[in-house]
């Protein structure tokens, strides 16, 4: 399989070089080529697969070329065996018609976990094929960095430099990062928002030569290969959906930040998944509510929320789905994205709107309506959510299931996170902090590595070529 820029102005890829590129050398985005087709018969038949085989099934469709399907199968392998629950990504219900997908059975609790630990196994292996040494720069709001410090800690050849906002990530996600002891992790603590992380490490790509020079790779939602791996929970989702009798077209409500969550779910779609409606659950950062009401893509100040993984202004992943909408139209796409770095808006025309509003809709929280949904689910059904899974829940409280008998489409929300992470927002909702698993626990006693930095791409720079090991 190939893969092409967003922004057309790349060469063709295989999934191996986008996996150890990242981000496309034209500034874009990488997408397949064509995407893969399922037929109706092949999506049912993920009711009766394990979670291992529906990964393969979902993920040899983009590695055909890169890894062989023994690799394939030992890398899911791998990726999965420490994960709590066999399911991976069990569905569980909360209310009649509405379920919740817990994705933060991995090793850092976050669903993150589901592309990372996948993507770090094929990162290897791939960068061993290929030789030499990576750099590994990520933003992280919160959770991608534990994540990807869990699947890349200790790999040889790969340096992981990963950037939080200082002040910006709950306790326990900053430790997750902090209190590794591998060598080759370090840790950068930036004194601004998420928003200017994620400028910096468009900025190191953009100087070629530093990037280059280090061999410079992204694990940020960016990368392809952790589109591919988050739709695989689409499809078992929605297989066991029609096992209970939802045959309907399900909708999905998703916490969403930088947009690569969601749009696995529209991946799922192309690949011929029937999904009834997308929906973007964000807090008082609402770039995407206010893109898909009035048409204007633009971006406002960053407010520090109870759920910051999704303290984004700009949506990385946003591309992806503009392009989409646009019909692939990269040369509108590439000078789009060059008014938006320009003039910090972009005015999204009629037709990318309207095909834009036919898959997704979009909602917006704030901090007392995140507790109040925590406080309320906790009273109703008994289960306690961490606050960026509130946020969708909230949204969750618009979206009945649809009518129709049995076969009523149900709502799933996304559970992105274990509660533990986020103890102060519960005990706020719930007069009590969540039950704390052994792992986290143990954190606070452990020492914590890390450098506070300015939010300066050239000192960053420094920092890096200063850390890497020789």
């Amino acid at each position: 399989m190939n893969f092409i820029s967003t922004r057309g102005g790349a060469p063709k890829a295989s999934f191996a070089e986008v996996l150890l590129a990242g981000l496309a050398p034209d500034g874009g985005l990488y997408l397949p080529e064509s995407w893969p087709q399922f037929s109706a018969d092949q999506i049912a038949a993920f009711g009766d697969l394990p979670w291992n085989e529906a990964a393969f099934r979902v993920l040899s469709r983009f590695t055909e070329g890169s890894f062989g399907e023994d690799e394939l199968r030992q890398a899911i392998a791998a990726a999965y065996a420490g994960f709590d629950v066999p399911e991976v990504a069990p569905l569980t219900p909360l209310a009649p018609g509405q379920y919740l997908l817990e994705l933060f059975h991995g090793p850092t609790l976050a669903f993150k976990d589901v592309a990372l630990q996948i993507l770090g196994q094929l990162f290897s292996r791939a960068l061993a094929r290929r030789g030499g040494r990576a750099t590994i720069v990520a933003a992280t709001s919160g959770d991608t960095g534990s994540a990807a410090i869990a699947a890349l800690g200790g790999l040889p050849n790969i340096d992981v430099f990963v950037m939080h906002p200082k002040g910006r990530v709950s306790d326990v996600q900053r430790l997750q990062m902090t209190t590794s002891a591998h060598a080759n992790v370090h840790n950068i603590a930036l004194e601004g928002s998420f928003d200017d992380a994620q400028s910096i490490v468009k900025a190191l790509f953009a100087d070629t030569g530093f990037s280059r020079a280090v061999s410079l790779t992204a694990v940020n939602s960016i990368n392809f290969a952790r589109i591919a791996a988050q739709s695989i929970y689409y499809f078992t989702a929605a297989a066991a959906l029609r096992r209970l009798g939802h045959e309907a077209s399900p909708t999905f409500i998703v916490p969403t930040g930088n947009f690569g969550d969601v749009f696995a779910g529209e991946a799922a779609m192309r690949m011929g998944l029937p999904i009834h409606k997308l929906v973007i659950a964000t807090n008082a950062n609402d770039i995407l509510v206010r893109a898909l009401k009035d048409g204007v893509y633009a971006p406002g100040p960053s407010h520090a929320t109870l759920s910051p993984s999704m303290d984004i202004q700009v949506a990385s992943n946003f591309e992806r789905a503009l392009y989409e909408a646009s019909g692939r139209d990269a040369g509108w796409v590439a000078a789009a994205m060059a008014g938006f770095s320009r003039d910090r808006r972009l005015d999204l025309p009629p037709a990318v709107l309207h095909a834009l509003r036919e898959r997704y809709s979009a909602h917006g929280f704030d901090d007392d309506a995140t507790l109040a949904t925590i406080a309320a689910v906790k009273a109703q059904a008994g289960r306690i959510l961490d606050p960026h899974t509130a946020v969708a829940a909230s949204a969750g409280r618009l979206f009945a299931p649809r009518p129709g008998g049995a076969g009523a489409g149900a709502v799933v929300i996304l559970a992105t996170a274990h509660p533990a992470k986020f103890p102060d927002a519960v005990a706020r909702a719930t007069g009590a902090p969540p039950p704390v698993p052994a792992a986290l626990a143990a954190l606070g006693a452990l020492p914590e590595r890390m450098e506070i930095l300015p939010a300066d791409d050239i000192l960053i720079k420094r920092f890096i070529s200063s850390r890497l090991t020789p």
